[in-house]
């Protein structure tokens, strides 16, 4: 869910709707490429994953303004990386993981594909949401791939435009879940071992 060049300095919040943080408001910055998950979608998406995010280790991997990484927190996820590039977003990031005090939550202000680079942390869950206009769904998904960075069950949390074609995913990547709403489509991916 990422960055671009800033409309203006202003911004818009939306809230946590599950879990410990339940109702808590995230401040993101007004940026054209920011596009928060709306909370219908989260709703959805988190009834898929509630099951399998007690203990997991989360990425969100164009976190923009966290939400879907901060709800994974607030439902029980043992660690989230949330990464973001633009500046003005990752400064609001970092406010709200003080504010809620998120310490299983670590923020990393670069490009996702150099981090997946400098780790070596095997997640659980995977929120991949890139700027559309970037198109980055396969090259992250070669990287977490390559650098053996999924469990053999990982699930994969994907959002794109209504409309458009799935993206080039690894073939040991099979949908589980997929909705439409508005000019969204997301989807729910399972990796096979």
């Amino acid at each position: 869910m990422a960055k671009s060049k800033n409309k203006s300095n202003s911004s818009g919040s939306v809230r946590i709707i599950g879990g410990r943080w339940r109702g808590r408001k995230i401040s993101f910055a007004d940026l054209s490429d920011l596009r928060p998950t709306p909370d219908r979608v989260r709703e959805t998406v988190f009834n898929w994953l509630q099951a399998d995010l007690g203990g997991a280790h989360c990425l969100d991997a164009f976190a923009g303004s966290g939400v879907l990484g901060f709800e994974a927190a607030s439902r029980g996820a043992r660690s989230v990386d949330l990464v973001e590039q633009d500046k003005q977003a990752f400064a609001l990031l970092n406010a709200t993981q003080q504010q809620l005090q998120a310490g299983e939550c670590r923020l990393f202000r670069q490009d996702v594909r150099m981090m997946l680079t400098e780790t070596s942390q095997p997640y659980d869950v995977v929120f991949l949401d890139p700027p559309y206009r970037l198109q980055y769904w396969q090259s992250v998904a070669e990287l977490l791939e390559e650098r053996k960075l999924l469990q053999p069950h990982s699930l994969i949390y994907l959002e794109y435009p209504a409309g458009q074609a799935v993206p080039v995913l690894p073939e040991n990547w099979q949908m589980q879940k997929s909705k439409t709403a508005g000019d969204v489509t997301y989807c729910l991916f399972a990796r096979a071992a």
